[in-house]
């Protein structure tokens, strides 16, 4: 097993496929730019791996693979195949370019996915030899997965395992790909392959976790224990359905219980707060109060007893500090009379590093906001850099004017002019409630057919002039996709969250229309 630099303590390598899996969950699909932003962060933060992307599904795919490739420095970038030779040599163009290029490609064997291809156990073990050889024979690095593997019969895992080692593949990862599972049987499973499989001490074994029963930090942390040294994993615990085991999660936990887990990653984690705000800024899926390690409440405490508890030492409470995931540990209120260099620190304290352009037009949204509200605290700081990210200059409609009358008895009226295509047009529409008055003018001004799937509205900070962030989702012909806003007034807040998702909606519907 590899060790990290003067340590004694096996290193488990940290594959984060935020950018695969994690932007397969509906409505998180993530611009060109943003992919670049994210892997960047990761690869100066420390990740071993990352998982840029699946070359194969499209032309942006493929082209955000190849950049987040060629910009790379320290981590190995990784293109996901499935078993045919068109996705391989794909993913090959897509990584080649990367000083450290890895291929990663999968089959299901369980009985249900055999089923699939409608092959048989022999049939599929030749598929298997076929296309880890092809992938090995272009790229020294090659990664196989049996995909649902912790539902496949324990004999033909072990010879498909063998199969995939003996044609060259140099990481074994073992994928509960339903969150089936449970700790004791992925242990079991891990340690059952290494004991059992010849090559298997040859090659790493990694784990790939989801969490549909909540136990995907616990079952791959088990794996670890019995063997495995790679745990796949996403930002904020990203990805389809329940989402994936997440890297925070995992990495503070080998941290923070090195005693009994003696086990190191490579990780800053003090870039771990910023990655998450990223994240949940590009896919508009905003981290839950509650969450482990990144939730807003995961440092919050509000009982008699606990704040008694933290004055007199704060490890009564706390089994980390905020600063170890880069949290700053002091909420200075900043107010309309801060200036541009105290708001550009404060703002790098909360992990974002602006430009001199950037910071211009955040200064000016920062004016503007400090005069709606007489204290601006750290978390509307983080919601003002959100809405500056989701709410681009380019993008093809923008909020200009709104005005809605309310009354005690409906029809409410929204008039609203939106921006689109560089021209201004305004409309008068009605609506049950000023938000469904607010979204009827955008609908008469743009139509389309997009149906709304969710509204949600969460208080920035506390009091009545506190900062809405709102969140929309919608979907149409099958392409779904989130929308994020934030404002003092929660209709306009509502308005911007609606157009920013019809934007994104437009950028897909131009990605999957013919040439």
């Amino acid at each position: 097993m590899t060790k990290p630099e003067n340590s004694e303590q096996d290193h488990v390598l940290i594959f984060d496929t935020t950018l695969r899996d994690g932007e397969q969950s509906p409505g998180a699909t993530m611009s060109h730019n943003e992919k670049l932003e994210i892997a960047e962060l990761l690869d100066d933060m420390g990740v071993d791996i990352i998982e840029a992307g699946f070359p194969i599904a499209s032309e942006g795919d493929f082209e955000a693979v190849s950049e987040i490739a060629r910009r790379s420095t320290n981590s190995v970038i990784c293109g996901l195949a499935r078993a045919k030779d068109g996705d391989i040599d794909r993913a090959w163009e897509a990584v080649k370019h990367a000083p450290q290029p890895r291929i990663h490609t999968f089959i299901g064997t369980s009985p249900l996915h055999r089923d699939i291809p409608n092959l048989t156990k022999d049939e599929m073990a030749e598929v298997i030899h076929t296309s880890v050889s092809r992938a090995r024979n272009l790229c020294d690095n090659v990664q196989w997965s049996p995909m649902d593997a912790t539902r496949t019969e324990h004999d033909y895992l072990c010879r498909v395992v063998e199969i995939a080692i003996k044609a060259g593949a140099t990481t074994i990862n073992i994928p509960d790909t339903v969150g089936y599972t449970a700790p004791r049987e992925s242990a079991d499973l891990i340690r059952m392959l290494i004991e059992t499989v010849p090559g298997a001490d040859e090659i790493i074994f990694a784990t790939h976790c989801h969490n549909d029963l909540g136990m995907a930090t616990a079952n791959a942390l088990a794996a670890v224990e019995a063997g495995a040294r790679q745990i796949e994993c996403t930002i904020n615990g990203l990805g389809e359905r329940a989402g994936n085991t997440a890297l925070e999660e995992v990495v503070m936990a080998l941290k923070v219980r090195n005693d009994i887990m003696p086990y190191q990653t490579r990780i800053d984690t003090t870039k771990i707060i910023q990655a998450s705000r990223m994240v949940a800024t590009v896919s508009g899926f905003p981290v839950q109060f509650n969450k482990a390690i990144v939730g807003k409440n995961a440092f919050a405490h509000e009982s008699g007893i606990h704040q008694d508890g933290m004055l007199k030492n704060s490890e009564n409470f706390e089994i980390m500090r905020p600063e170890d995931i880069g949290l700053s540990e002091t909420n200075l209120v900043m107010g309309k009379h801060s200036g541009r260099a105290a708001l550009r620190a404060k703002l790098s304290d909360l992990g974002f590093e602006l430009g001199d352009n950037q910071l211009r037009d955040v200064f000016v949204r920062f004016k503007e906001l400090a005069d709606r509200k007489k204290e601006v605290f750290d978390d509307d700081l983080v919601a003002l850099m959100t809405d500056s990210n989701t709410n681009a200059a380019n993008d093809r409609m923008q909020v200009k004017f709104l005005r809605v009358i309310c009354g005690t008895q409906s029809p409410q009226s929204a008039e609203l002019t939106l921006t689109i295509d560089g021209e201004d047009h305004a409309v008068k529409a009605t609506g049950d409630g000023p938000v469904d008055a607010t979204f009827n003018a955008v609908k008469a001004l743009f139509e389309h057919k997009a149906s709304l799937q969710l509204y949600q509205v969460n208080a920035v900070t506390e009091g009545t002039d506190a900062q809405a962030t709102v969140s929309v989702r919608m979907e149409e012909d099958g392409k779904i996709v989130t929308g994020q806003s934030s404002d003092t007034d929660t209709v306009v807040a509502s308005a911007k969250a609606y157009v920013n998702a019809l934007n994104k909606l437009l950028v897909r519907r131009e990605k999957s229309a013919p040439q």
